[in-house]
């Protein structure tokens, strides 16, 4: 096409009145069509002549950086808000210097964004004659590509703390076995005291301190029992650490999302009550089946009610919700406890975050984990004193399948392009 308008503009003497309009009918349409490709592009584009004044913008420079358009012509670093930017194209355009990918950041409609810079000189007949100024915006770019390290990270970090705690669990088993044989030993040679010495025994009526060998059979005991709490403590931390990090198989399968929590709720009924903690359950009737794994599920929702009734110390209500919206079933689980501080509400889905003296900081993550496992989301908002509400959004099985045309149905798709000249 250049080559037509160049050879027509060769000839206008020789063109009639007609012809000439119709060249100029061309030359605007290939410009409106440039005009349309350069206001469409996801890249801010700015050209400058060789004086550095600006030629042309495109819209989208406009959205990325604080611009300032004038009549006369201008420096293109005097039009630049921004101070850094406008210092760099000063120095590198003065300069000459061909530069890629200089980074800055810089305020967009109140949010920090990333910007790649990259200023090239535009050449014609080996004569500089402007520059080029080529502006993205790689704030998204970088986050997937910290996302992707921060998960390989992560994998890698897995594996190696999957078989460190799975190490640790076979002498946690030993252990405990051992623990077994010592305290069946340990009472074989009690009883044996016991029966060369009958008068040292003790009577179960009295509640005094007991002196001489019965205290240290007593002091045994209470240290044994110390033990193998703590091991039962140690063995569940391991084991909530390798659900937690370990890649989990769901067996998924159709099931009625209400009745699985009429059910529950049946389970945990007499330690609710016990808490004297009032359950309201307000279950969308018009909730389809979802596909979820039912024990995996049940553990999560466990978690959040035990959670729910430990920040209600001297009883409340909790109100579980379930609701329709859109292609998304909603569950809400909402309590009266005390609330969850505002610093560290962003860290309760952390591993290891916990408020509590003996708690393992697991118990979330694993929620967090088993409903991301069920391409879900988890939610939660929280005002100190008045209680917190967890929001699980799970996807509902869309059931419609929708086939392509064929035939005289397809005639619709049909588009008429015209030969080539």
């Amino acid at each position: 096409m250049k080559q037509i308008i160049k050879g027509a503009m060769q000839k206008t003497t020789k063109l009639t009145p007609e012809q000439i309009q119709d060249l100029f009918h061309i030359m605007a349409g290939e410009i409106d069509r440039l005009e349309t490709v350069l206001e469409s592009m996801a890249v801010g584009i700015l050209v400058c002549d060789k004086e550095h004044s600006l030629v042309l913008a495109n819209k989208f420079l406009d959205r990325l950086l604080a611009f300032s358009r004038r009549e006369e012509p201008a420096r293109i670093w005097t039009l630049v808000r921004e101070k850094e930017i406008a210092s760099f194209f000063k120095a590198a355009l003065l300069s000459g210097d061909r530069v890629e990918g200089r980074e800055f950041e810089t305020e967009v409609k109140g949010i920090i964004r990333l910007l790649s810079i990259s200023i090239l000189p535009l050449v014609k007949n080996y004569t500089v004659t402007g520059s080029l100024i080529h502006v993205e915006d790689i704030t998204e770019k970088r986050r997937k590509e910290a996302r992707m390290r921060q998960a390989e990270n992560l994998a890698s970090l897995t594996t190696l703390a999957a078989g460190v705690a799975h190490e640790i669990k076979n002498p946690l088993g030993s252990i405990s076995i051992h623990i077994q044989l010592l305290q069946k030993a340990f009472a074989k040679n009690e009883e044996l005291y016991f029966l060369s010495h009958p008068e040292d025994r003790p009577d179960p009526n009295f509640s005094g301190g007991e002196k001489g060998p019965v205290s240290y059979f007593a002091m045994f005991h209470r240290y044994i029992d110390v033990i193998n709490e703590e091991m039962e403590r140690l063995n569940h931390i391991v084991v909530d650490f390798l659900f937690a990090v370990r890649p989990m198989t769901l067996n998924i399968r159709e099931a009625d999302f209400n009745k699985f929590i009429r059910e529950l709720f049946d389970f945990t009924a007499y330690e609710l009550e016990r808490s004297k903690v009032t359950v309201i359950l307000e279950l969308d009737k018009t909730l389809p089946f979802l596909d979820f794994d039912i024990q995996v599920m049940k553990q999560a929702l466990l978690n959040l009610i035990q959670n729910a009734e430990a920040a209600m110390e001297e009883g409340g209500t909790l109100t579980i919700r379930t609701e329709q919206k859109d292609n998304e079933a909603v569950l809400s689980v909402i309590d009266t406890g005390t609330g969850i501080p505002g610093e560290i509400l962003s860290k309760i889905f952390e591993p290891y975050f916990t408020t509590k003296e003996r708690g393992s900081g697991l118990g979330l993550t694993m929620v967090f984990k088993i409903v991301r496992e069920h391409r879900g989301e988890i939610t939660v908002s929280s005002t100190e004193g008045k209680g917190t509400c967890f929001t699980i959004t799970l996807p509902i099985p869309q059931k419609d399948r929708h086939f392509l045309p064929s035939g005289e149905e397809a005639n619709w798709f049909a588009v008429s392009i015209p030969e080539a000249q």
